[in-house]
Parts: C-alpha cells; structure tokens; sequence
C-alpha cells in the first residue's frame, strides 16, 4: 500500500464522503488511489474556487467535512477566495494540495512555491507529510481538527513521492476536540444583563439552527429583549413552523440604529459588529462605546447547552415562543421589480429547499418575502469574497440530492465560478439557478456615493458596467450542458420559476433587469 492509498483508506475511515477535485501531475496517485479505493465520491470541479465553494456548500448542509483535492501552489491559490468564505463560516474542510516530490523541490521548478504560507491564512491546520509512512496519521490529525466544535480548515500537503512510495499506513483519526461548557458564572452574568434591560442577543453560526434559535427566542420574550443576526451566515433554519429571526440591516447607518441604545450585546457564537468597510466620517465599530459586550458562547463552546442553561435559569420556556405561520404571498402580477420577484419566491419556494445567496443588491428584499415559506434552509455568502454562489449551491446539492436547491445569484458575482454549472450539469445536481442580470457591479455604484468619491464619470462608469458586451447567461448555461431561458416581465418568470422547482436537474432562469 503506498502513502495514497493509506491516505484515501484513512479519509474513508474518518468520514469523509465526496472529494471536490480540480488535480494535476502531483496528485495522480491520489487519482489512482480513489480508483483503488471504495467509499469516496469524487467530484471534478473546472475551477479550483469551485471545488473550495463546493466543499463549504457541502459541509455546511451535511455537518461533516469534504475533501478537495488541488494541484500545488497555484491550484490552491486559485481556491483561497472560497476558503476564506469557508473560513469565515466555520466550515470543517480537509484539503489535500498536491506538491513536487521531495528531492525534486531543489530545482525551483516553474510551479514550485511555498504552500505552506499560501495555505495558513484561509487554514487552522497545516502540515507536509514527510514519508508514506506518515501520510494517513497526518491525514487523521487533519480530519480530527476540521471536525472539532468549532469546524476549521485542515491543510495537508502531499509531496508527490510520499504518495507513490509504498509502506503507507491507515491511521485511526482521533476523536475531535469536544465543545466546551460554559461555566456557571458566564450565565449567570448574562442573565443580569438581559434582566437589567437594553440588551439583545446577537447570534449566529450553530445558533441560528432550530433548537438553538427557539431557546434564544424564548430567553428574548421572556427578558422583553432582542433576539438578532447580521445579514450574511453560514446556514439558517427557517420558515414555517420556526422560529423567524430578523437581521441587521447591511449599511452602516441602519446597523447604528439597531446599535446606539444598547447597554449590552450578548454574542453566541457571533462576532462583535463592525462595518464591513472603512468609511469616511463613519464609525468602523457599529456598537457605542458604553455599549458593554458579553460571549455567551463562542464557536467551540456548547451553544446549545449554554442556552439551555440561559433559559432555565431565567425560566424561560421554548414552549411559549410563537413559530412562523405558513404564510405565502399571492403569485404577483405586474412590473417586473424586485418586490414582486420577492413576492414569487415566497410564494413558489419548495418545502424543504435549500436557498443558497448571493444575490448582493438584488437580494436585500427576499428574506423577508419567505420568512413564512415551508421550511427551508438559508445559505449566505460569510466573507464577502464574491464568486460563492454558484459553488455552494454544488456543494449543497451533493450534500442533500432530494432536496431543491435554489441559488439565487448576481450576475457580476456568477461570472467568478461560472464553471460550476457544467459539474451541476455532469453529476445532474438538483439545482435552480436565478441570476439577476442587472448588467453591472451595482453594489460598487452605491459603494462610489459611499466612500465619498462623488459621481463617476465615464471611465468609472465603465468599471462598474456588464453592458459592453451584455453577458448572455443562456448561452453560458448551454455551454455548460445546464437549459435556461431568459425571462422579460413578471408573468414570464413565475412561469419559469414554476416550471424550475419541478424539474430534477439543473435549471437556470436569466432574469432581465
């Protein structure tokens, strides 16, 4: 057995289910091993940001990590935006980078590079393995850290001759680093706060899972304070008989509203608010300082538990907390607009969907509009590195095949990972694609205003612009093996909105903005 198929053997034993792979030279061992090997899907991706896109999709749905297979230093580079996304979501991924063999290091060929600097910004976890002996115990400490509590981003490099020598050896992956309680005394600091008054409770990540946010819900009504998230996270469960959550709105002058009163912000499993850019005149920190900031329960503690243990103390009762009523919009009529996009979406999205967006400006309406759908999952782009989109909406698929899952992307932001399309349309993925064809980076007309630079002229025009020539989605789409069709007013894309959540198999809808 050499080091790659100890490797796949110890990946298989650990878990791991499907690898999104873009390989090369360096990984064809690898390749040969999940030949040799059962028990691993293998996804090819054309694009490496794909295959990093997929991967956080995935595990966000399935509570588990995937691999990604990458060819050396650029091949990995290519990923990092999606892995900063990941990164940023808590996702749990074990990359496997392909790299020169050992002895060849020394001639600096054209793709050498040092992957281990690349890999630390986006990873929590990164090691070479040094012989086939040691390759599957390097890939078990990598499963174990990507599955502990707080979900990271392992990193092994695979020199090319660790993979194709033989005395590999399958490695039992240890138990991951368990989630830890939150002491006594947090909660019961925490209580006093949401007792003495203006306060809220600011959640996120595994907090905004069902059981969670029906115990931050019920510590909310029984305090009389808020219960909120921000506006980009990794996986909301929400919809008909939930628990609804509101979000902070994007721009820094509403985020302030919500901020000013506060006496105290209680994060579980959230960040301290900050602007998401640097503004002139306008403040980088959105909480005031009197405002005192309390963790409840950061990413690698109990989330659950601690709530628990919140509301018991408070006597607060999951029982009392109202869930969202099954209340659909009409099927709208009319201009096509974004409030009667809005309004067909809530209306026609499927029970148990998994909506994956990155929708950008278009979007800033929809949550609202399918609050009351079916139950439904709610993918968001974490990082702010657009092109995630298209990826995720792979990942999830892979991830729950009976279930629709519907991205909605924007136009600028799908052209990044477009090739995602062809491996929905090579594994047949159950997935809806809705891009709002806009035809600009429409977001960064409003960042120009933002940022103080006055009006743009015709060159800054340009830069913001999709129009010169317009991108035509169903031809990209049928390039890619994916139908489409291009919709024109509202009666148009309830008809093909309608059409899309019924059929299996990709789908996209260009919608003319």
């Amino acid at each position: 057995m050499n080091g790659a198929e100890s490797l796949v053997k110890t990946l298989v034993a650990g878990g791991v289910e499907v690898c999104f792979a873009n390989p090369g030279t360096s990984e064809m061992h690898f390749v040969a091993a999940l030949d040799k090997v059962p028990g691993i899907r293998c996804v090819l991706c054309l694009f490496e940001g794909v295959a990093t896109g997929a991967a956080d999709g995935y595990a966000r749905m399935a509570d588990k990590p995937a691999a990604t297979l990458l060819h050396l230093g650029p091949g990995l580079a290519n990923g990092l935006a999606n892995l900063h996304n990941a990164r940023r979501a808590r996702t749990p991924i074990v990359n496997i980078v392909g790299d020169h063999a050992t002895y060849h290091l020394q001639y600096d060929s054209p793709l050498t590079s040092d992957i281990e600097a690349l890999a630390r910004p986006m990873s929590s976890w990164v090691r070479t393995s040094k012989d086939a002996r040691m390759v599957g115990a390097d890939a078990a400490d990598a499963i174990s850290v990507a599955k502990s509590a707080k979900g990271e981003i392992a990193t092994l490099i695979l020199p090319a001759n660790t993979a194709w020598t033989e005395g590999g050896v399958v490695a039992v992956v240890p138990p991951p680093m368990a989630a830890k309680p939150v002491p006594d005394e947090v909660i019961r600091e925490v209580a006093e706060a949401l007792q003495a008054g203006s306060a809220m409770l600011l959640v996120g990540g595994k907090a905004l899972r069902h059981r969670a946010l029906q115990l931050a819900a019920a510590i909310g009504l029984k305090t009389g304070q808020q219960v909120m998230a921000i506006s980009r996270n990794p996986r909301i469960e929400r919809g008909a008989g939930r628990v609804t959550i509101d979000r902070i709105p994007n721009p820094v002058e509403k985020s302030i509203d919500r901020f000013n009163a506060l006496r105290t912000l209680i994060l579980v499993d959230e960040d301290a608010p900050v602007a998401f850019f640097a503004h002139p005149g306008k403040p980088g920190k959105l909480t005031s300082a009197t405002c005192n900031i309390l963790t409840l329960a950061a990413a690698s503690d109990d989330i659950v538990g601690a709530l628990e243990a919140l509301a018991e103390r408070l006597g607060a009762r999951v029982s009392d907390v109202p869930r969202q009523a099954l209340t659909r919009p009409d099927i709208p009529t009319g201009a096509l607009n974004l409030e009667n996009i809005g309004r067909a979406l809530g209306a026609l999205l499927p029970e148990h969907a998994i909506v994956c967006d990155e929708s950008i400006t278009s979007g800033r309406t929809f949550f609202a509009s399918t609050q009351g759908a079916p139950p439904h999952d709610w993918l968001q782009l974490t990082g702010g590195a657009i092109g995630l989109g298209m990826p995720m909406a792979v990942g999830a698929a892979v991830a729950c095949p009976t279930r629709k899952v519907i991205n909605l992307q924007a136009d600028g932001s799908g052209m990044y990972t477009l090739q995602a399309l062809w491996t929905q349309a090579r594994e047949k993925l159950n997935v809806l694609t809705v891009i709002w064809a806009n035809r600009s980076y429409k977001i960064l007309h409003n960042e120009f205003s933002n940022v103080g630079a006055g009006q743009p002229g015709d060159k800054a025009s340009s830069m913001l612009s999709l129009d010169n020539p317009a991108l035509d989605w169903v031809s990209l789409a049928k390039g890619m093996g994916v139908e489409g069709v291009r919709v024109t007013t509202m009666a148009e894309l309830t008809s093909a909105l309608q059409a899309g959540v019924q059929q299996t198999g990709p789908f996209l809808i260009e919608v003319s903005l």
